[in-house]
């Protein structure tokens, strides 16, 4: 297979499908920009700022993103290419990019609220707190396990360290001169992305070399004042200009890939089960998330995003075009281990890891460009471990409004506490601290996979119980939520009995209590239904 028609083909079904598709869904939803959307009805100056496209399309693809949409393609090409780029195409355009845009207008709709409130207010309160308990224990894990990652990545590559530095320290200059607004906005954009790539060279120049544990303390620190602070002075534009490392990855990847014209030498085989991983249904679709579909992507569409969006139609170009940038970073990931062999793939995924992997295939094709090898390399390198970092801030961010959103119904004392950002803020990070100080986030890792898809099939439900009873037709969201559902539920099975066979039974119990979970949610939405309908007749 030829990578450059590879590529080419699905350029061109994403963006046929971005027109014709993501067209027809913003048309389903009833998208007006009559609606004024969130960022204007709740402004408050700190979560909720009505924003250029640009920048709210930046920060929430640099959140969405991550390593995820590299990470999961190259594991999952242990099947075959042919069903890892299948999935990322029809998952991506079918699953992936509605489950984005639903929930991110279904937020807009809702006075920005997570998917919690659409719970509560179309299947039951008893719902709402079970998914909010489920969400924010899922962010309490990612936080402690992406503290680790970064903290180790900038321990073996202090390059990144420096650089991730610097990226921080122009996001709050680029922050203060937009607010100043006696630059154009595209002029600033260009000058701040100038400065980060030439950050990325001073990273390398300037490596800043500390101790795991002090990087632990600077970067509890940092998620602090990150989820704290106004989002227009530091999240926002670091997100914006971080977001071009991204398409500069892309861009320089995709000439690479013309430049040295490479011809795939791995095999069109098709393994319907591989040792280390399973079988095809259900591993392949909870490997490739990101680039796929992912229930982290409703978390963030429906908590940073939707508070940011300047006007409604905006929601197609942040929510269903950013779902189809993603998946064209897998693809592209997918394509740099394509010029191996099946053996050297399996070798080299076992030696190097998928992220090393990614970086020597991608950068070996950005070095035909006339950049030397070993500076593409660690272009890619740096940029992949950036955007560790931007998953970090956010998850922290989202933690502290999904804490919020459970007791904001109730007359406690801990009410005030979940009100209060900086309370709130600090008790996620001593939380997230203790769980990465016992070390049991790496027996919690494994189960994330299927976790994360569970959230995207309950998602789809909370988004389809909404449609219907907003007199719209749900078959859009109904199908990739029933399949959502059946991958999820074979996963938790299959991880049930494979953890008590290896008698790890905390794993198993819960993996057991998240089948229940999906079962009592489509029960209690079932219930839901049956009321409006029986309603209806009645009137």
């Amino acid at each position: 297979m030829n990578l450059i028609l590879l590529i080419a083909i699905c350029a061109v079904l994403f963006l046929l499908a971005y027109r014709v598709y993501g067209r027809y869904i913003a048309n389903k939803l009833n998208i007006n920009d009559e609606n004024t959307t969130p960022a204007h009805t709740e402004r408050d100056g700190v979560d909720y700022v009505p924003s250029k496209t640009p920048m709210v399309l930046g920060h929430h693809f640099a959140s969405i993103a991550g390593a995820g949409p590299i990470v999961g393609p190259i594991i999952a090409v242990s099947f075959g290419w042919i069903p890892a780029v299948l999935w990322i195409i029809f998952g991506g355009i079918f699953f992936g990019a509605v489950h984005d845009l639903t929930s991110l207008t279904a937020s807009l709709r809702h006075k920005g609220k997570s998917i919690g409130e659409l719970i509560e207010r179309y299947i039951g309160a008893f719902g709402k707190k079970l998914f909010i308990i489920f969400a924010f224990a899922t962010l309490i894990l990612i936080i402690a396990v992406f503290m680790d990652i970064v903290a180790r990545t900038f321990v073996s590559v202090p390059a990144a360290a420096s650089a991730s530095v610097g990226f921080i320290l122009l996001a709050i200059l680029f922050g203060i001169v937009f607010r100043w607004g006696k630059i154009p906005f595209w002029l600033l954009s260009v000058l701040g992305v100038a400065v980060m790539y030439g950050m990325i060279y001073g990273g390398i120049v300037f490596p800043l070399k500390l101790s795991y544990w002090t990087w632990i303390l600077i970067l509890l620190t940092y998620i602090f004042f990150a989820a704290v602070t106004p989002i227009q002075h530091l999240l926002q534009p670091r997100d914006y200009l971080n977001s071009y490392l991204l398409y500069g990855m892309i861009l320089f990847g995709f000439i690479g890939v013309i430049f040295a014209n490479p011809t795939a030498v791995m095999g069109n085989e098709i393994y319907f089960h591989v040792e280390t991983l399973g079988f095809l249904f259900p591993v392949l679709f909870v490997t490739i998330a990101c680039g796929a579909i992912s229930g982290f992507h409703s978390l963030v569409a429906s908590g940073t995003t939707s508070k940011q969006v300047n006007k409604e139609s905006d929601a197609k170009m942040i929510g269903f075009g950013g779902m189809l940038i993603e998946s064209m970073l897998a693809i592209l990931a997918v394509a740099a281990v394509m010029v191996m062999t099946r053996d050297q793939y399996m070798a080299s995924l076992a030696d190097l890891g998928p992220v090393t992997l990614f970086s020597e295939g991608l950068g070996g094709f950005i070095a035909t460009l006339g950049i030397s090898e070993s500076l593409a390399i660690s272009f890619v390198a740096l940029t992949v471990s950036a955007f560790a970092l931007t998953t970090l801030d956010t998850c922290t961010r989202l933690a502290r409004f999904t804490f919020k959103e459970y007791f904001e119904k109730e007359t406690t004392s801990v009410k005030k506490v979940s009100e209060n950002r900086f309370l709130s803020t600090g008790m996620i990070a001593v939380l997230s601290t203790a769980l990465l100080l016992t070390g049991q986030f790496q027996e919690l890792w494994p189960i994330f996979g299927s976790a994360n898809q569970l959230l995207a099939a309950l998602a789809l439900l909370a988004v389809s119980v909404w449609l219907v009873k907003t007199d719209i037709n749900p078959l859009f969201t109904l199908l990739p939520m029933a399949f959502m559902f059946a991958v999820t539920l074979t996963s938790l099975v299959i991880f049930v009995w494979n953890n008590l066979s290896d008698q790890n039974y905390i794993l198993a119990a819960m993996a057991l209590a998240l089948f229940f979970l999906a079962l009592l949610l489509m029960n209690f939405a079932r219930k839901s239904l049956r009321e409006y309908n029986l309603m209806g007749s009645k009137a």
